[in-house]
């Protein structure tokens, strides 16, 4: 995943733009998007990623999500995880912004990693941890959920979308959200 980033402005309480405050991790699809628009592009022989991202910016926000990303921007600076590629950031900020999701940097899977979510979610955790207080990860994918759990993180486990078995074999198998 990179680590381009949407710029925060000015600094404050929470530690502005790369400030030291803590950190809340959030996680977008299943988390603070609803993808069940777009799965049915994942349940096709071959999966259409192109049409499953293409359809993102039409994705509804997941109520909770956004009202846990709220309440935690009030003490955190947000950082949004996701395993989207690159190649979807535009859309990703303007999706943000479009639903009144706090500003906060952006971490996205290169266009060409396919290394499982649960992998590559905890060793941005534990890179970030190096030199950040990580107040809170909040992801649907149980695996990474259990995962960052067992390495001592704290969870918030996004149980208020529910998705298909293709995205699940998606997130861990063919490392692509």
């Amino acid at each position: 995943m990179t680590n381009t980033s949407r710029p925060r402005p000015g600094s404050d309480a929470r530690g502005g733009a790369g400030g030291r405050g803590p950190l809340a991790v959030f996680d977008l699809d299943g988390t603070l998007a609803d993808t069940a628009h777009r799965q049915k592009f994942l349940e096709r022989k071959p999966r259409d990623w192109d049409a499953f991202f293409a359809a993102a910016p039409d994705d509804p926000p997941l109520a909770e999500g956004v009202a846990l990303a709220l309440e935690h921007a009030r003490e955190c600076e947000i950082l949004y995880l996701t395993g989207r590629p690159e190649r979807c950031r535009k859309d990703t900020e303007a999706w943000l912004a479009a639903q009144g999701l706090p500003e906060g940097r952006i971490r996205m899977r290169r266009n060409d990693d396919r290394r499982p979510a649960r992998r590559t979610r905890l060793e941005i955790l534990r890179e970030l941890a190096r030199n950040r207080e990580i107040r809170v990860l909040v992801d649907d994918d149980e695996l990474v959920c259990e995962d960052a759990e067992r390495a001592g993180f704290t969870v918030v486990r996004a149980r208020w979308a529910a998705a298909s078995e293709a995205l699940k074999v998606a997130q861990e198998r063919e490392g692509r959200t």
